[in-house]
């Protein structure tokens, strides 16, 4: 397709670029400015219509502007938007949370998957009376100065010394955090093992960006943590609620101690939670574990009704039969037409990840790590999202985000979509 470009969105850019760093919110492309959504697809303020992989990042898995989410939020907000104070929608929404996820024996609110991520490693600390945490390199674990290490780094250096990827995280910081490779059950245990009376906890994405990991390297993890009593940290800001109604631990069959949620969980607003068992989380109360081990943690719009109802709503949209199973066959359908597409071009390219969430890298060989995907061609990633794009498709600068609103319509303009990206980076 044509993309057309109004007065009205190229005025809105400029502004953009007059009063907001590089003109954005610091996440996708700024030169692109949403309008609305609406199932799987969103249009821009030129009107252009897309098929949604971005899925803002994740949380709309059910799809924009699901009527039974919007008619929950529509009843609650004429009621009260927030709170500061226990309300029973967030009560419900922790109960649903409970009675869903393995690990979850208690649940505490916060806004963002970032200040979820933060608040487990403290809560590690808080229980274990340590200060060191075990992270996989290019693990996404938040925004915090802890997550930032050895996310990204463009100079991979030497395991287990981290490296921080942004700038004015305090240099000592580095000494608190130790890095292991994903999916290397062997390298995690040296380590686990070497700094077993420094560690605090283990945190890990269980599907590490989209990175599948490899049969038995989670249960190692398990049985490798739980020998020396260090609490394993599932991040599933992104698994949770996606790969099955229980997140990666029912998908994978491995209970951590502590699991952190977002996206998913508060159906499009500002919700995410640590979760996990009794006796770790009794350390948000300070009648439990008394002041010297109490950790506080305070948010305004901790579990605020308007997001806990859309997470209830959403919730509800998934426990209904055949959902799981949808969801996988779309996605199925999508990576398949995708590296179907390369091959036939000839474009090297390797599809990673599973039907809810998948993406491409443009390189050869196996996906098991970091520095696999790191291989990747840069460019013809770029190339390749600007072709979905002129082709009615978004998506990020990687992953695919599967909805239970994509039909078959639009599957077909997908996979068209991919057989004209193919064709132009084969040239």
């Amino acid at each position: 397709m044509t993309l057309r470009y109004s007065d009205s969105e190229t005025a809105i850019v400029e502004t953009a670029r007059r009063v907001l760093p590089a003109g954005g919110f610091g996440n996708t492309s700024s030169e692109i400015v949403i309008r609305e959504g609406k199932g799987g697809r969103v249009w821009d303020v030129s009107g252009n219509e897309y098929v949604d992989f971005l899925l803002g990042s994740g949380p709309m898995l059910v799809g924009h502007a699901h009527p039974d989410v919007t008619k929950a939020v529509l009843e609650q907000v004429p009621r009260g938007t927030t709170f500061f104070a226990n309300n029973e929608h967030g009560i419900r929404l922790a109960e649903a949370i409970v009675e869903a996820v393995p690990c979850a024996e208690k649940v505490r609110f916060v806004s963002s998957g970032s200040e979820a991520d933060l608040y487990a490693m403290r809560l590690a600390r808080a229980f274990r009376g340590r200060d060191k945490i075990l992270k996989f390199e290019g693990g996404y674990h938040g925004m915090s100065d802890y997550g930032l290490m050895s996310l990204w780094p463009k100079r991979p250096g030497n395991f287990p010394q981290a490296a921080p990827d942004s700038a004015g995280i305090p240099a000592s910081l580095r000494q608190e955090m130790l890095i292991a490779p994903f999916n290397d059950l062997e390298a995690a245990g040296t380590l686990i093992a070497e700094h077993r009376d420094e560690l605090a906890g283990v945190i890990v994405e269980p599907f590490q960006r989209s990175i599948p990991p490899k049969p038995g390297f989670l249960q190692g993890l398990r049985d490798l943590t739980r020998r020396h009593g260090i609490p394993l940290i599932f991040d599933e800001v992104v698994t949770g609620f996606r790969l099955a109604y229980g997140g990666a631990q029912d998908y994978y069959g491995v209970v951590p101690d502590v699991c952190t949620l977002g996206k998913v969980v508060g159906g499009g607003f500002p919700l995410a939670a640590i979760a996990g068992r009794a006796d770790i989380m009794a350390h948000f109360d300070r009648g439990t574990v008394g002041d010297d081990r109490f950790l506080p943690q305070i948010g305004t719009l901790s579990g605020n009704p308007v997001a806990a109802v859309a997470g209830l709503a959403s919730l509800e949209v998934l426990r209904r039969p055949g959902t799981y199973e949808r969801l996988f066959a779309t996605g199925k359908t999508l990576m398949e037409g995708l590296q179907a597409s390369m091959d036939k071009a000839g474009v090297t390219a390797r599809v990673t990840g599973l039907p809810p969430l998948f993406d491409i890298v443009f390189a050869d060989g196996p996906m098991n790590d970091y520095r696999d995907t790191a291989r990747g061609d840069a460019a013809m990633m770029r190339r390749f999202n600007q072709v979905l794009r002129e082709n009615g498709v978004m998506k990020g600068d990687n992953k695919f985000y599967v909805s239970l609103a994509h039909d078959e319509r639009d599957v077909a303009t997908a996979l068209a979509a991919f057989d004209a990206a193919a064709r132009a980076l084969s040239k």
